[in-house]
């Protein structure tokens, strides 16, 4: 019987810990089916440096969302979440298991968020609004905001700047008027039941792991994707030509620094983004942590029961 709520396996961890491993075991092993939370893997051409799955991945187990946008493509937590659960629908309707993988925090707060609940502040973006008010006054924020979304300014009142920022922040964050986002579909927590499983390593295990994965993608061509993205005509000033890796391969291109020197900026700005990841998700309350190397049998015993039960 199916279950009243679609399900989500939620699996989550820094990167280069092993996330997609652990994702795909369990699909293979429980009939399941995953959707991508990496905001790279997003992008086609974009391969070696994303750690996309490979073709013999992707023809054991069944990936979504995966190379959907060009590289020159806006593309953002919003559509993201619309895409997402589009392909919840479907494999709810077919009885599929759905496992939920990736990297990127933000796609998954909003998913199982709501748009708006799950969109962190931006304190560059506050500062901006700030900026404005300071210099030319609070009716002129208030103007902004009308000229932006004249329907939720509609329900602020002038002087109420607290609610006024978060309104034009959601607004820069994604593209989208407040009002439109608030009065949509809400396909959130209450439409769905998840479980969220942490993939965690020791410090300097994981350091070793994101050291070797570095040096695995320059020796799988990592140099020759980002000068094919360039004679694509995708310019070093891209979103996605800007992220750790590709960043970095630019700059020996162009002649900024060697190959040595982007290696290892490459290493150094991975581990501190494993750091940044792992101090965002430490605050989640929801996640349970688990060492694959130590704790796999568990992993898929409460991935079991939780596809199970109901079904």
């Amino acid at each position: 019987m199916k279950p009243n709520k679609p399900k989500l396996l939620v699996v989550l961890g820094p990167t280069a810990v092993g996330k997609s491993a652990v994702g795909i075991d369990i699909a293979k092993r429980l009939g399941g089916e995953i959707i991508n939370a990496d905001s790279l893997q997003v992008y086609k051409y974009l391969d070696i440096g994303t750690a996309k799955p490979g073709s013999k991945e992707l023809a054991e187990v069944r990936h979504h969302l995966i190379d959907i946008v060009s590289p020159g493509e806006d593309f953002n937590a919003g559509m993201f979440r619309s895409r997402a659960a589009s392909v919840i629908e479907s494999l709810y309707k077919s009885n599929t298991n759905i496992i939920l993988a990736g990297g990127t925090y933000l796609y998954v707060k909003v998913l199982l968020s709501g748009l708006i609940e799950g969109l962190p502040a931006s304190q560059e973006i506050r500062d901006n609004i700030k900026k404005l008010r300071s210099i030319f006054g609070l009716p002129y924020v208030y103007d902004r905001l009308c000229s932006l979304d004249p329907q939720a300014a509609s329900k602020i009142h002038p002087n109420d700047y607290v609610r006024m920022e978060r309104a034009l922040e959601v607004n820069y964050l994604t593209g989208q008027k407040m009002s439109e986002l608030q009065s949509r579909h809400s396909f959130s927590e209450q439409d769905f039941e998840y479980l969220k499983i942490g993939i965690s390593q020791d410090r300097d295990m994981l350091r070793e792991r994101i050291d070797n994965r570095v040096d695995v993608m320059i020796e799988a061509g990592l140099v020759d994707e980002v000068k094919r993205l360039r004679e694509m005509g995708y310019t070093s000033d891209l979103k996605p030509m800007q992220s750790i890796g590709y960043k970095e391969v630019n700059q020996f291109l162009e002649g900024d620094i060697d190959l040595d020197r982007a290696v290892e900026l490459i290493k150094r700005d991975t581990k501190r983004f494993a750091k940044r990841q792992m101090t965002w998700l430490r605050k989640d309350s929801e996640i349970e942590w688990f060492e694959p190397d130590k704790d796999y049998e568990r992993i898929l015993y409460l991935s079991s029961r939780f596809f199970e039960v109901n079904n």
